[in-house]
């Protein structure tokens, strides 16, 4: 279960703010781009896996009234971005983008409550046992659950979590997101 206590530690939004903001830059002097995209990944119907949808919603509403045209943010609570519609919007991705890829993810009792994030590929579907599909140059993994190694026990879990961490833990995200974008 997830533990309200250490996501709302100050050290938890200022570590992921930190991570964020030191991969972000280093990739954005190492490669030319012309677009950010962020695909959060996830579906509203499972409470555990809301996670990216969160985000994206959130993102979406705050920077609505700024004018970044070259960012696009894919998945939200209204437009589920999942496994199953993901090569749609993978295909529209400017070969000259930054992306960055949101996701709910399993892992040790101990990690759930961290907010993880890498300058490597996202691999989706790993988790229950689908084929797997590599995206993304950011990876930004929130752990919302354990992973019991065995996909039906899994989905489970990731239906029995409570929305309130859930909701913490992408309200850290969006807004160290935001922060980040506000100084570029």
């Amino acid at each position: 279960m997830l533990n309200y206590e250490k996501i709302e530690d100050i050290n938890i939004k200022e570590k992921f703010i930190n991570d964020f903001n030191y991969i972000f830059n280093k990739l954005r002097n190492q490669k030319e781009y012309s677009e950010i995209t962020f695909l959060c990944v996830g579906t509203d119907r499972i409470t555990g896996d809301c996670f990216g949808p969160l985000v994206g919603s959130r993102l979406i509403e705050q920077l609505k009234d700024y004018n970044y045209s070259n960012i696009n943010v894919y998945g939200s609570l209204k437009e589920n971005l999942s496994y199953k519609n993901i090569n749609k919007i993978i295909e529209k991705i400017n070969k000259k983008t930054i992306t960055i890829v949101i996701d709910a993810a399993l892992s040790k009792e101990e990690n759930i409550g961290k907010i993880f994030v890498s300058n490597s590929k996202t691999i989706l579907g790993k988790g229950l046992e689908k084929n797997k599909i590599e995206i993304g140059d950011i990876s930004i993994k929130s752990v919302v659950a354990k992973d019991y190694k065995i996909a039906k026990c899994n989905f489970k879990a990731l239906q029995n979590i409570s929305l309130n961490g859930v909701m913490t833990l992408a309200n850290i995200v969006s807004e160290g997101i935001f922060d980040t974008i506000r100084k570029m």
